[in-house]
């Protein structure tokens, strides 16, 4: 049975020092596939040295060079992401044109990061006194640590690792050890595209590996993204040693949909971004909140598309693949049991599957959900929506405000006013009308509030760079001149 190593240094690496082993299955058949090794604490460290080697270099490397990188790897996973996204299928269990979609949400924010040039422009003020000039300018931290979750095992990393290499950091990225192989594999496309031995390295591990690279003085920067406990966790122990730390949590998000909505658009996207996935993505809408005069219609409506799904092996192309893991499925379904014990309607009931082999769960509908049921409450992160009822648009806007995640939103109308002060009114970091996952392309930032964001910066985007780089201004005066010499060639971007 194979077992997936580390990549450190520009190499696969497997350590003497990692007894532990972590299975790979296949969600569609429940067969175990291969091991993972689970990186020990020497082994973690040996990754960060090499990165923290390689910085220097990388630091001083041209940004014409840099970007010329970062070009080669955007064409190569264009030419490859087929392949990238059915490693993704085969360990996660997500659809392969959803696989896809991730490698192409990841690649927006790598074309982003084409430009760094631009975003790394500081200013310059003459004569700020009398001869004397100021400017300013950006300059990466170091040592970039990226700790990602299973969801995504390809679109999340390339939240970060775009943007830190652009701007002369080096990276070490531990993975979900649930889906590790596509980070083994895009390192060896960093690889390819010519990108310095030690700049991009991969270990794999559970939480000694976290709590290592939490640990290390030479990791100047954390981007997490995973559940809010361990988000609290990593910004908490990140910080006490100094780091700066963007670690993105967990999330309930809402759609509201108001009695002038379109219902069939609205049930489409509640269809489309509640069992998205079987419901494994951070952004993915959990909660309905529906104005009681049209409640029982979209309802109806939503059921009715519901019960068109077809569940199955990712690979086959069915509109909703397994959960990742026997555990997580179990989990997932103990909150079926738990909303129908605390009253909530059950329209559909996804346990009720015929899947012999695999982590199936078919998509589940709650109706007439409250605020104190578990159903409501937790981030069950699964194929279960829940619709809760509201007489108004206030009495919807204060049940959302008062929920303590504030990752995505949406509201469904035709009414432009009420859209604009439901911009304004809600307490979320993205907001969409009459759009169900309001995912910021790779140019703006990506990231909520509240419990959903531990740390001041979003991911990607203009605040991307800023979380990367560290600021600095240089005040100068020169009171001779001096003279380059004579050069009648072109000038070169070396």
């Amino acid at each position: 049975m194979p077992t997936l190593s580390h990549w450190i240094n520009g190499q696969t690496v497997t350590a003497s020092t990692d007894p532990r082993l972590g299975d790979l299955t296949n969600p569609a058949t429940g067969k175990t596939t291969g091991q993972v090794a689970l990186g020990s604490r020497t082994t973690v460290e040996s990754a960060i040295s090499a990165a923290a080697e390689a910085f220097p270099a990388w630091r001083d490397t041209s940004l014409a060079k840099r970007t010329s990188i970062l070009f080669n790897f955007r064409e190569l996973l264009n030419a490859r992401k087929q392949e990238l996204a059915e490693i993704i299928t085969a360990e996660h269990g997500k659809v392969v044109s959803d696989a896809l979609g991730e490698v192409s949400r990841g690649q927006e924010v790598v074309e982003f990061a084409c430009g760094i040039a631009h975003q790394l422009k500081g200013s310059h003020t003459e004569n700020a006194s009398t001869n004397i000039d100021v400017h300013s300018l950006r300059q990466p931290l170091g040592v970039s640590a990226i700790i990602s979750p299973f969801n995504f095992p390809a679109m999340v990393p390339m939240w970060f690792f775009p943007v830190a290499i652009a701007t002369g950091n080096t990276v070490v990225l531990k993975p979900s050890e649930k889906d590790p192989s596509a980070a083994n594999w895009l390192a060896e496309l960093w690889t390819e595209a010519g990108l310095p031995d030690g700049v991009f390295n991969v270990v794999h591990g559970d939480k000694e590996a976290v709590d290592t690279i939490l640990a290390s003085p030479d990791v100047a920067s954390v981007s997490f993204v995973g559940s809010t406990p361990i988000a609290k966790y990593v910004y908490e122990n990140g910080t006490a040693t100094g780091k700066r730390v963007q670690a993105l949590g967990g999330a309930k998000n809402h759609m509201m949909v108001l009695p002038d909505a379109d219902l069939d658009l609205a049930a489409d996207a509640a269809v489309n971004a509640g069992y998205g996935a079987a419901g494994e993505r951070c952004m993915a809408i959990s909660v309905v909140v529906a104005v009681d005069t049209i409640a029982d219609e979209l309802v109806a409506k939503i059921a009715e598309r519901t019960r068109t799904l077809r569940v199955g092996d990712g690979a086959e192309e069915p509109d909703m693949g397994p959960l990742v893991t026997a555990a997580h499925r179990d989990k997932v379904a103990g909150y079926i049991d738990a909303g129908v014990e605390s009253g909530a309607t059950l329209v559909l009931d996804g346990r009720e599957n015929s899947q012999a082999e695999g982590f199936f769960l078919n998509p589940t509908l709650f109706d007439d959900v409250t605020t104190d049921m578990s159903i409501y409450t937790d981030e069950i992160f699964g194929p279960v929506l829940a619709v809760v009822r509201v007489p108004s648009y206030d009495e919807g806007i204060e049940l959302i405000n008062a929920n303590p995640y504030g990752n995505g939103t949406a509201i469904f109308t035709n009414d432009g006013g009420a859209a604009r002060r439901y911009e304004n009114e809600i307490e979320g970091g993205m907001i969409g009308v009459n759009v169900p996952i309001p995912v910021p392309v790779g140019y703006y930032s990506f990231g909520g509030w509240k419990n959903s964001l531990f740390g001041d910066t979003h991911a990607y985007g203009a605040e991307g760079v800023h979380f990367f780089t560290r600021g600095k201004v240089v005040t100068s005066r020169w009171l001779d001149p001096s003279h380059g010499g004579l050069n009648l060639g072109f000038p070169t971007n070396d």
